[in-house]
């Protein structure tokens, strides 16, 4: 009886310090979000003053329609968001047609070529900011929409293709054979019968696709030089320029460019956490 009281109290104590862990690393991870926000609504006096930690002792939220106004941060979101939406649907579209044509047709040469795409994993993006910016400027596509998102689609597509391979191959080709007999022809079997079983490996390839063009400024800097079409990391390296002084406006131009980010996986890390599950099983 003593024996097992005394395992049930190490076992409480183990709980009781496990719990506490995870809570001062939750309390780690989380201060940063924490700061960003209360950052983003205080003066300059605040911000340099006593209270740098605290909660606002005045809710400046007119620093948020300042950096929508004066930041142009409104346009810049805009921009940012269909780089990236357009970004993701040519990753998505490219990357399972290839996948399908590589695992589920025979012709010769296939091997051949997924080992050409993945060489794609093997190149750093900025290593190439010379070549792509000399291509586009013969191809007169500088400071516009295509500057951006076609480089981006390109260097996620080998991760894409990477991703969708674990997937596909799993996939039963009965499924394929039962789809023709019925009529299907290659088309149909694509999109009715695979496209819906890779869920899970879509929502992966549009999240790591989605973070690769919302957070990148090297490209977006080098490409683009006129206002217009300048996304969210580059207005807000130029909003510090012009507004040194006022450093509100700053932080909310940073919560603006952060949040999407955080709630895009808050609701589709379910998606993400299928997906690793499903290729740890099938693997």
């Amino acid at each position: 009886m003593d024996t097992n009281e005394s395992i049930n109290r190490i076992s409480t104590v183990s709980k009781v310090l496990i719990y506490v862990v995870l809570g001062i690393w939750t309390v780690i991870n989380l201060f940063p979000i924490y700061w960003m926000f209360t950052f983003s609504l205080k003066g300059n006096d605040e911000i340099f003053g006593g209270n740098m930690m605290g909660l606002p002792k005045h809710w400046l939220w007119s620093n948020y329609s300042s950096a929508m106004k004066t930041g142009n941060m409104g346009l810049y979101f805009l921009n940012s968001a269909i780089v990236a939406v357009v970004s993701i649907l040519i990753v998505l579209i490219a990357s399972l047609m290839a996948t399908f044509a590589i695992t589920r047709l025979v012709w010769k040469g296939r091997n051949l070529m997924n080992k050409f795409f993945m060489l794609g994993l093997t190149i750093p993006i900025h290593s190439s900011l010379l070549p792509v910016f000399l291509i586009l400027k013969k191809l007169k596509m500088l400071d516009s929409y295509q500057s951006l998102f076609i480089p981006y689609a390109a260097f996620s597509l080998a991760m894409g293709i990477l991703i969708c391979s674990g997937f596909m191959e799993d996939i039963p080709k009965d499924l394929d054979e039962a789809a023709t007999i019925d009529g299907c022809g290659t088309w149909k079997t694509f999109f009715l019968v695979i496209v819906p079983l890779m869920k899970p490996a879509v929502s992966t390839i549009g999240i790591y696709t989605f973070l690769q063009c919302w957070n990148e400024l090297m490209f977006a800097n080098t490409f683009i030089t006129s206002g217009r079409f300048r996304t969210l990391p580059v207005g807000i390296q130029a909003l510090s320029g012009q507004h040194t002084t006022d450093w509100g406006p700053i932080g909310a131009a940073l919560v603006i460019a952060t949040f999407p980010t955080l709630l895009v996986y808050i609701f589709l890390s379910k998606r993400i956490q299928d997906s690793f599950i499903a290729g740890a099983v099938k693997g």
